[in-house]
């Protein structure tokens, strides 16, 4: 956690798009384990029923409840700022919640903007590091909202065609729920998902896979069931 936590909003980057490897070469160079079928579904229904206990919003109207998120957990400095945040960094966030800002994709902005509700459960995922993968679980606590860094000429995420009238990206606030059981690594679920394939099982659409530059991706409830 950076020491000046009142300063960690303007300081994080959680979501450029334009930055993100998360099917990084490095996964293919992964020693893959060997597992059979009943492993890996029971790898699959295990890391799907790690969902907060907390009753989500009612959300009729939403195409989705459940989603993942990408951040990085290693330093790395943009124009004097401290882009990384880590799963520990929203541990030390107070209490325990932060503004997921630094989106500048369309398609995600508009899953923040328009999708994402206070209650709905979140996978964070870590990106741009040694071994990618998911962490734990937090909870949209704030439905989209402006994302201040758009309007600070001195974030790397500003954006001077931007107004405060007519905003173009948008963020939610996430509250730490808990670490997962075990970490779920990226070559995994790339296991998995190559497997799903073959077999037609559920993970064969995760975006992770099917839409890798989304740093904000929604699951589906096939998924979770």
């Amino acid at each position: 956690m950076p020491p000046k936590r009142a300063s960690l909003k303007r300081k994080i980057s959680h979501c450029d798009e334009t930055n993100e490897q998360d099917v990084p070469e490095s996964v293919g160079k992964t020693k893959k384990k060997s597992v059979t079928k009943a492993e890996k579904n029971n790898t699959t229904k295990s890391f799907f029923s790690e969902k907060s206990k907390s009753k989500p919003s009612a959300c009729a109207s939403q195409s989705y409840k459940h989603w993942l998120i990408k951040s990085e957990p290693n330093s790395r400095i943009e124009n004097s700022v401290e882009m990384k945040f880590s799963f520990n960094d929203l541990q030390s966030s107070p209490n325990q919640t932060s503004s997921w800002d630094g989106v500048r994709n369309y398609q995600a902005r508009n899953f923040l903007r328009d999708q994402m509700k206070p209650g709905q459960d979140v996978f964070f995922y870590h990106s741009n590091c040694k071994e990618p993968g998911i962490v734990g679980i937090c909870q949209v606590v704030k439905e989209g909202y402006p994302d201040h860094t758009q309007f600070d000429s001195k974030n790397p995420h500003f954006d001077s065609s931007s107004q405060k009238d007519n905003p173009k990206w948008f963020m939610v606030d996430v509250k730490l729920v808990r670490p997962l059981k075990r970490f779920i690594s990226l070559a995994e679920l790339k296991g998995l998902h190559q497997a799903h394939l073959k077999s037609g099982g559920p993970l064969q659409k995760l975006g992770l896979f099917t839409r890798p530059r989304l740093s904000v991706q929604p699951i589906t409830d096939g998924l979770i069931d």
